[in-house]
């Protein structure tokens, strides 16, 4: 009898710990973080860990944390929501544009914290209790080196047309390529699945390939470097967390990880009394926060010249195979 009360106690501690779907109880002073994602590939599984990090690390508070994938699909991201919502967790994270979209239509009172949102106001992210960190990148910049490092006349770029980030980020691309004399080059896509088929559309028309921080294209870059390297033409992307094992030419982007730990930051302040409105939109502006990775491999193979400033400037150089 006693074995049988023991099994029962045991069971019944461990449902108040633990509901079905993974969600720690509210009232034993455990902060509830709940994080929504897009979708899986290395930025931004970088940014979520950066998160937690800062947080174990830094906070006096204890976090229990529901990791949630909306797989790219838009309809997952309201389900994810309305998830969180019903879990009642004390902050709701959104790693992506649409999944941070899906929160704030959500939440009205809980803070919504966003992450690596390329533009949140035309995003509609705005909300007093709507704050988080832009991953805007310095397209215009990267760009203009890109094809001066070329001498390009022409550039191709892949975007995914029913996300607010992809269609921005085209329309900076478009525009800086016009500034500098250089034809643009663009195809839209609707998901990961047809990046392929979109780069293959164009790789014949241009001189470089330029992939800006758009989720759905990123999580294809593999891809895209095979395309490219098949028709010899040089790529160079925005996001520098999944480039070393690519055949790449210039990486150029944000570090993701420390996007997450600024999120991390926000969170904690939040906890010791500030308001999401103190924050808004929180840009990333130290050199320590990019990472610039040259591949002079690929560049050597495709007669590029990297200049030698560029080169004693980056953040990581591959030669002979091996990262230096």
């Amino acid at each position: 009898m006693k074995k049988v009360l023991s099994a029962l106690i045991l069971a019944m501690f461990a449902l108040t710990m633990v509901f079905a779907n993974g969600t720690q109880e509210a009232d034993d002073g455990t902060v509830k973080v709940g994080i929504s994602k897009i979708l899986a590939h290395p930025a931004l599984d970088a940014s979520e860990q950066g998160i937690q990090d800062y947080l174990n690390a830094n906070s006096e508070y204890a976090f229990y944390y529901d990791l949630q994938n909306a797989n790219g699909e838009a309809s997952t991201s309201s389900s994810i929501a309305q998830k969180f919502k019903s879990d009642k967790v004390d902050f709701a994270i959104g790693i992506g544009t649409p999944v941070a979209q899906a929160l704030a239509n959500v939440f009205s009172d809980t803070p919504v914290i966003y992450v690596a949102i390329t533009d949140p106001v035309s995003a509609g992210l705005t909300g007093s209790n709507v704050c988080g960190t832009s991953d805007l990148t310095p397209v215009e910049s990267q760009v203009k080196l890109f094809a001066q490092i070329l001498g390009a006349k022409s550039l191709g770029n892949i975007y995914t047309s029913s996300e607010a980030n992809g269609i921005v980020l085209n329309k900076m691309f478009v525009e800086a390529c016009e500034k500098y004399g250089v034809k643009p080059v663009s195809v839209a896509v609707a998901n990961t699945a047809e990046v392929r088929q979109a780069a293959q559309t164009i790789i014949d028309r241009i001189d470089g390939m330029y992939i800006a921080t758009d989720n759905a294209v990123v999580s294809a870059l593999p891809s895209i470097a095979e395309v490219c390297t098949k028709g010899s033409v040089a790529l160079m992307t925005a996001d520098a967390s999944n480039c070393e094992s690519l055949d790449f030419t210039i990486a150029m982007g944000f570090n993701y990880y420390k996007l997450g730990q600024a999120a991390g930051k926000i969170i904690e302040a939040i906890l010791k009394g500030a308001k999401p409105a103190d924050y808004g939109v929180v840009y990333l502006t130290e050199a320590a926060d990019f990472e610039t990775w040259i591949n002079l491999d690929n560049a050597a193979r495709l007669g590029i010249t990297i200049p030698k400033d560029i080169i004693a400037s980056a953040t990581a150089v591959i030669k002979d195979g091996r990262k230096l």
